[in-house]
């Protein structure tokens, strides 16, 4: 596929996340009519999130139907295919801030295929907030150049944290105590992806979380190290669309000590 071509689906893929955001805030305006239903421990989805991704698949299928479709709300549907590219999707990456009238919540889709990332889309409604990556083509925020954190030492910046039900909450506080430790700081918003973003743009200098999905991970990764920056070889592998995986992004001057501080001298699976 041509670098005009990609350009091509990043604009299509820019057009929809504006759109999907526009009405997903539209729900976010009326939360006290929304029907909020839980999919496990502390997490929660509700029609806001099943209709924005309908509205983000039919234009995907509208324009591509050869595409393959991987969404947090339909994900029992995708089977991996060589050689056929998927649109990996989560309509509203930080529900629970969604549902609790917080406003750290966001739109993710990226272009992945043959286990490479391709394209890379993260939307901030709130903020109207666009970060955009195409593979080998840049990354940018509301089409402005990104780049990392210069940050050579975690006492530098913020880190932000993630949590995930999917392992043991050692897996964050160990990370989290030794962060502290070497005089890091941390943060947490309520979505990987938009953190992601945020260390993209060089507001956090890292992020770490131990296990993600696909849908909350790939766009965020692409647009960290298309802005200059390192994440774990994990995330262009191709079990992380049907299993996820640990997630570590950074920039260059603190990947390795973050790398170090999460680790605590053990082998963390998919991580090196």
């Amino acid at each position: 596929m041509t670098d005009a071509e990609l350009d091509a689906r990043l604009a299509t893929a820019c057009g929809l996340a504006r759109k999907a955001g526009c009405f997903a805030s539209g729900k976010f305006a009326d939360l006290g009519s929304l029907t909020v239903h839980s999919k496990g421990v502390q997490d929660m989805a509700t029609e806001a999130d099943v209709e924005t991704e309908a509205l983000l698949r039919k234009g995907l299928a509208e324009l591509y139907p050869g595409d393959a479709f991987l969404g947090e709300e339909s994900c029992s549907e995708f089977r991996s295919q060589a050689g056929r590219g998927v649109w990996v999707v989560d309509p509203i990456d930080g529900t629970q801030p969604f549902i609790s009238n917080i406003t750290s919540w966001c739109i993710a889709l990226a272009y992945v295929r043959d286990s490479q990332t391709l394209l890379g889309v993260v939307y901030d409604p709130v903020r109207d907030e666009l970060f955009a990556a195409r593979r080998g083509g840049g990354a940018s925020i509301n089409n402005r150049p990104l780049r990392v954190s210069p940050a050579a030492s975690l006492a530098d910046g913020l880190v932000g944290l993630g949590y995930s039900n999917r392992v043991a909450p050692a897996a964050t506080v160990g990370p989290l105590s030794r962060l502290l430790e070497e005089q890091g700081m941390f943060h947490r918003c309520g979505s990987g992806a938009l953190s992601l973003a945020y260390v993209a743009a060089g507001r956090l200098i890292g992020y770490y979380e131990p296990h993600m999905n696909a849908w909350d991970a790939v766009a965020g990764g692409l647009l960290v190290r298309e802005a200059g920056g390192r994440s774990n070889p994990a995330l262009e592998r191709e079990g992380v669309l049907e299993h996820g995986c640990a997630v570590l992004a950074a920039g260059a001057g603190v990947y390795q000590a973050l790398l170090e501080v999460v680790s605590g001298g053990e082998t963390v699976t998919g991580l090196t």
